[in-house]
C-alpha cells in the first residue's frame, strides 16, 4: 500500500517497474497468506463451543468414560492413549498403567500379531474392520469381537484408532442377529479373577513386611534387593535378576542377585550372575530412561544379551514372558537399579495386572534401599 501511494508521485516512466513490485507482493497475498489465513480461521475455536470449546471437551471425555462398550483409543502401533472404565473393567487393569503400554500385551500370543497388523491398516486408511481376538485374562467367555475405526483428532497430524471390545460376540460378527455393544445381561464374579486379586495382595504385604524387616537391619541396598529377590522367587517369577545403577558417572551398573530354577543351580546361574548388565538392552534402558518392558512371546532373542557362551539367555532359558522395570521412587526420581523377572516353559504369562503390582513393589523397594551404596562384594546366589 505504502508503493502504490508513492506511485502517483513518480514521474509515468518510472511507474510502470514499481507497478510490478507491487503486484508481485499481492500476488503473493493472494497465493500464500490468504490460504493460510483461511486455515489458520477453520481451525480456531468458534464461540459458543465449537469444536474445540472446553465444554464440548468436557462432554466428549465424559461420553467415551461412560460408556457401557469397553472402548480403548490407540495409535498406529497398538499403544494405548485412552481407556474407558468398562475397559479397565475388561482388561483388569488401571487407565494410568496401561496408557503408554501396547494393548497386545493383554491378549493371547496367537492373536497378538493380528491385532498389530489391522491396528497399523485402519491408521493407514484402508477401512474399518473387526476381529475375534482372546484375552489373555479371559473375561466370562474368554474372547471378544472388536471393532476397529479410525479417528483423526483435532490438532494431531496423524490418525488415531478407536477400538470396541464386545465381551461374548466372539461367534456374532456385527449385525449378524446380535446386537452390537450387547453385554451378558448379568454379571457375576470370576471366582478365578478374585483369587489372583488376593495372591496379588498377598505377595505386596509379604513383599512391604520382608522390606521392613531388612530396613530396620540396616546396610547398603544390596541386602534390599536380594530380600525382594527372595520374597519374588518362585511364587512370582522362575527367574530374578537385580541390577544397580551406577553411582557416579564414571561406574558401571552393577549385577546383584540371581535367583533360578533349581535345575538351574550351577552353571547357568553363575553365567547370569557375571553378565555385564551393559550387554543387557532392556536392562541399559531401564537404568538410563527409566523404560519398564513387559514382553510376552518374546521377540526379539537378543533383548538380555547373551551368556559367556555367545547363546542368547532368553533362548537358553526358553523365556516365554518377562517383566524389566526400573527401580525409582516416583519418575521424576533418579533410577537406583532394575529387577527383571522371567517366566519360563509353560508357566502362564504375565498379565498387565500383574505388571501393575510388580511396579507398585518397584517403587516399595526403591523406597527402602538407602541413599549410600557401601563397596561391598555383589551377593550371587
Amino acid at each position: 500500500m505504502g508503493e502504490l501511494r508513492a506511485a502517483r508521485a513518480l514521474p509515468s516512466q518510472e511507474r510502470l517497474s514499481l507497478l510490478d513490485a507491487a503486484l508481485f507482493e499481492l500476488q503473493h497475498v493472494v497465493d500464500v497468506l490468504w490460504p493460510r489465513y483461511e486455515e489458520l480461521a477453520a481451525a480456531s475455536p468458534r464461540p459458543g463451543g465449537g469444536r474445540g470449546g472446553p465444554q464440548e471437551q468436557q462432554l466428549l471425555r465424559a461420553l467415551f468414560q461412560r460408556m457401557p462398550v469397553a472402548a480403548v483409543l490407540l495409535d498406529r502401533e497398538s499403544v494405548v492413549r485412552r481407556m474407558n472404565f468398562a475397559a479397565t473393567q475388561l482388561f483388569n487393569t488401571r487407565a494410568g498403567y496401561a496408557t503408554g503400554r501396547p494393548l497386545t500385551a493383554s491378549l493371547r500370543r496367537d492373536g497378538q500379531a493380528a491385532l498389530r497388523s489391522q491396528v497399523a491398516a485402519v491408521a493407514r486408511g484402508e477401512g474399518d474392520r473387526s476381529l475375534t481376538v482372546r484375552l489373555s485374562q479371559p473375561s466370562a467367555d474368554g474372547e471378544a469381537r472388536v471393532t476397529l475405526a479410525a479417528l483423526r483428532p483435532p490438532g494431531e497430524p496423524h490418525p488415531a484408532v478407536l477400538a470396541a471390545f464386545q465381551p461374548g460376540m466372539a461367534g456374532h460378527p456385527a449385525g449378524a442377529g446380535t446386537a452390537a455393544g450387547a453385554w451378558h445381561a448379568e454379571s457375576r464374579p470370576d471366582l478365578a479373577e478374585v483369587t489372583r486379586h488376593a495372591q496379588l495382595l498377598d505377595l505386596v504385604d509379604d513383599m512391604t513386611t520382608a522390606l521392613l524387616k531388612v530396613a530396620l537391619d540396616g546396610g547398603g541396598p544390596e541386602p534390599v534387593l536380594v530380600r525382594a529377590a527372595q520374597v519374588l522367587h518362585g511364587r512370582f517369577a522362575d527367574w530374578v535378576i537385580a541390577d544397580l545403577a551406577p553411582e557416579t558417572g564414571s561406574d558401571a551398573p552393577r549385577r546383584v542377585v540371581v535367583l533360578g530354577p533349581p535345575d538351574a543351580a550351577g552353571d547357568r546361574t553363575e553365567s547370569l550372575a557375571k553378565q555385564d548388565p551393559a550387554g543387557c538392552p532392556l536392562v541399559v534402558d531401564a537404568l538410563s530412561d527409566g523404560v519398564s518392558a513387559l514382553r510376552v512371546g518374546q521377540p526379539d532373542a537378543d533383548a538380555f544379551g547373551r551368556d559367556a557362551t555367545g547363546a542368547p539367555v532368553l533362548v537358553r532359558e526358553e523365556v516365554t514372558s518377562l517383566l524389566c522395570i526400573p527401580l525409582r521412587t516416583s519418575a521424576t526420581d533418579p533410577v537406583r537399579g532394575a529387577l527383571t523377572l522371567f517366566r519360563t516353559g509353560g508357566r502362564a504369562a504375565f498379565e498387565m495386572a500383574e505388571a501393575g503390582a510388580a511396579d507398585r513393589i518397584s517403587r516399595h523397594i526403591a523406597l527402602t534401599m538407602p541413599r549410600t551404596t557401601p563397596r561391598t562384594p555383589a551377593a550371587e546366589t
